[in-house]
């Protein structure tokens, strides 16, 4: 398997990286873009495997899809998507499964969308049961992809109901998909339970950047007016959960890494997260991680040197993640001092070690790209650190190790990966 050792840089890190645009808007701004009549324009796009396959799905669907440079797509719908030739593979993109589930519905002829053999293990039932109620036929046998979705190019329904107790991702879909019925549609959640708000927020926003009309109803439902979606351009801002690895690398060594956005412009929820890693090393005892988990990997790793224990909570979400992120970070941080992490329940408890307790380790990544990059960061500390599949990154952070590297940070590959 490839691998990547971290040499500790042993001097603060400083200089300038810009971080990958925003996956979470960038997902969302191909498909609105694929649902309007017209051209649209995204600039400052992520170029990732999650991003690849949801614009390749857009293609097979019947959408244009250019890209004239690294950062820019360039889409052109006609309001209506194509039933594919074959089934749409989607690696283990999250987004791109969850929003196509729900778009498939629009589709004119039966949509099959599958993914890798992660996303075989993610739940996808609480969308397919909320789709049903809008009067949409899909079927997804083990509750996890694949999913048939038998599309006929519309739906019928003006209310749903949703548990997004596993997901916000489902309450979004179903917000992009509700501009596209013939009557206004209400979304409501089932409960309080929710994976992570702020990312609604960012679908609300991203649909009215699109032309559509959603009022908000308390803090459990949505009105959502009919009249699809108008072409539009947009910029999408860096993303926010890349950040917080140079956040952190930057506290860790001390150093001063300029990313051409403060903490306090971004919209993503994971932003949150910067707060807490300036605290370091007098983080909280107590993080609660619901509204902000692809940030908790992050924290985690920066925990293991905080000044005392810090014990993480509200993250049951992340065992369905692109692995159970709460067992391996447990596990993977415990390979490098014994007693590290463990968990408690659905928390991750770590405990700071004496410095000489760490010892070289074999980092397996579960080809997690955010077990990869956090657990990067103990090794700027801890001489030894291997990452195993560091390629991993690629799904939302393709340029990682270079950019590290382009700080300062001596990385030796094996096994025949390149930086």
């Amino acid at each position: 398997m490839a691998a990547l050792t971290i040499t500790p840089p042993g001097h603060p890190l400083r200089g300038r990286v810009a971080p990958p645009g925003s996956k979470s808007i960038t997902n969302r701004a191909l498909l609105l873009a694929a649902l309007a009549r017209g051209t649209s324009r995204i600039t400052g796009a992520l170029k990732s495997d999650d991003t690849r396959h949801m614009a390749n799905a857009l293609q097979a669907m019947g959408v244009g899809v250019e890209e004239p440079d690294a950062t820019s797509f360039v889409v052109t719908g006609s309001g209506r998507l194509r039933a594919p030739e074959a089934p749409l593979f989607l690696g283990n993109a999250g987004t791109a499964t969850r929003f196509l589930t729900a778009a498939a519905a629009l589709a004119d002829g039966p949509v099959v969308l599958t993914g890798d053999a992660h996303m075989q293990k993610r739940p996808i039932a609480p969308l397919v049961a909320a789709l049903a109620s809008l009067g949409v036929t899909a079927e997804a046998p083990t509750g996890c992809p694949p999913v048939t979705v038998q599309g006929r190019g519309g739906f019928d329904g003006d209310s749903v109901t949703v548990d997004a107790g596993l997901s916000s991702q489902y309450v979004s879909a179903l917000l992009m998909l509700a501009p596209c019925g013939a009557r206004a549609v209400r979304v409501s959640l089932a409960g309080d339970a929710i994976g992570a708000r702020g990312y609604i927020d960012l679908t609300v926003a991203a649909t009215r950047r699109f032309g559509a009309v959603v009022a908000q109803e308390g803090a459990a439902a949505w009105v959502v007016q009919p009249g699809g979606y108008q072409a539009a351009d947009l910029h999408v801002e860096p993303d926010a959960s890349a950040a917080t690895y140079l956040w952190a690398a930057e506290v860790l060594t001390g150093g001063a890494i300029d990313l051409g956005i403060a903490a306090a412009d971004f919209t993503q929820p994971d932003a949150k997260a910067h707060a807490l890693i300036r605290a370091f090393p007098q983080m909280p005892a107590e993080i609660e991680g619901s509204q902000m988990q692809d940030a908790v990997p992050t924290l985690a790793a920066l925990a293991a040197f905080n000044a005392t224990p810090v014990r993480f909570t509200g993250i049951a979400n992340l065992r369905v993640k692109e692995c159970d992120r709460v067992a391996a970070m447990a596990a993977e941080l415990s390979r490098l001092a014994p007693g590290l992490a463990v968990e408690e329940g659905d928390d991750l408890v770590v405990t700071p070690q004496p410095r000489d307790a760490f010892r070289p380790a074999r980092i397996e990544t579960y080809a997690d790209h955010r077990i990869a990059m956090s657990l990067a960061l103990v090794g700027l500390r801890v001489p030894g650190v291997t990452i195993l599949d560091p390629g991993c990154v690629a799904k939302t952070y393709p340029d990682y190790w270079r950019d590290l590297a382009s700080l300062g940070v001596a990385l030796q590959p094996e096994s025949g990966f390149a930086i």
